[in-house]
């Protein structure tokens, strides 16, 4: 496994050359690679980045057949790398909430920083020694974490649109020795377990007290969670036996107060009577998690500025 150090190295080293070189590159470097498909980042072998490959031979294989190939590489412990992802697409603003991690000393420690071409951001960090940081997902905030599991998409790489081309770019180094991220820490934060107003297990929930602070707690919810705050504390209801009659009533008050209509209000709340599987849906699945912590939507001006020393990707 070659790392970090070997991988921002060859990008530093390769910047204006074609894929395949970059490719070999890597590769001669000790970081496993393998083809997607040109302009987009579906893998192009069988097992994904299970194919990922050293091996200079197999990787002018891939890249004579597939010139234009994109680079993928996996992460975690088969590369020595792992990428925090900031994305532009959802309702959150990933920079945003990239910054407030950075200002709470989570996302500090990046060696190397990429624009993606939808204009998101790969922060790249080594991997914690002894420790698998498996890949997850905070929707909510913008951000995905690629560890174990995983895999990226790298420079020179290029995404193709409907009428139009970007490639992922080199955008900044760090010049200061990387850290390992603390991704269980990172991910608490942007996605916290909650707090809820009452214990879900408490026989006492359908008390009326109790149900009052669960409904006043959906009314604090704020744009971005308004919907996924409502359908965890249905599901809390649904799992204490409260008919689905007086969940709408008990709750509808709360949600339209946070901001919801009634018709996504209704739909929310038996949404989660069948998740929970009290309306005689087959399966029964967890509900979801939801923070205490408001995601609130805000305009898209990356903030990732004054986050990381004074430059905005764009």
């Amino acid at each position: 496994m070659a790392g970090l150090a070997s991988f921002t190295q060859v990008l530093i080293d390769t910047r204006g050359a074609e894929l395949p070189v970059v490719a070999s590159r890597l590769a001669a470097a000790g970081v496993p690679v393998f083809p997607c498909v040109p302009g987009a980042k579906r893998p192009l072998t069988e097992h994904g980045f299970y194919d990922a490959s050293t091996d200079p031979g197999q990787v002018e294989r891939w890249w004579g057949r597939w010139p234009e190939a994109n680079i993928g590489v996996p992460t975690g412990q088969a590369s020595g790398l792992v990428v925090v992802d900031v994305d532009v697409h959802s309702e959150a603003d990933g920079y945003r909430w990239f910054g407030r991690a950075h200002r709470a000393g989570l996302t500090t420690g990046w060696d190397v920083l990429v624009s993606t071409p939808s204009g998101g951001m790969h922060a790249y960090y080594p991997v914690a020694p002894g420790e698998q940081q498996r890949s997850w997902q905070a929707t909510a905030a913008g951000i995905d974490f690629r560890g174990d599991g995983g895999y990226i998409i790298v420079p020179p790489s290029v995404v193709q649109y409907e009428d139009s081309a970007a490639s992922y770019r080199l955008a900044r180094i760090a010049g200061t020795p990387p850290r390992p991220v603390d991704a269980s820490g990172l991910r608490q934060f942007l996605d916290p377990r909650p707090t809820p107003p009452a214990q879900a297990t408490s026989p006492g929930l359908r008390r009326e007290a109790d149900v009052s602070r669960l409904a006043s707690w959906v009314a604090a919810r704020a744009e971005g969670e308004r919907n996924r705050g409502l359908f965890w504390a249905a599901c809390r209801l649904a799992e204490n036996n409260v008919p689905a009659g007086d969940a709408v009533e008990v709750l509808s008050a709360a949600a339209s107060h946070a901001g919801l209509g009634k018709r996504e209000i209704t739909a929310t709340i038996r949404s989660a009577y069948r998740t929970t599987g009290t309306e005689n849906t087959p399966g029964r699945e967890a509900a979801p998690s939801v923070g205490p912590e408001p995601f609130a939507r805000r305009d898209r001006q990356p903030s990732a500025g004054r986050s990381v020393q004074g430059r905005s990707l764009e």
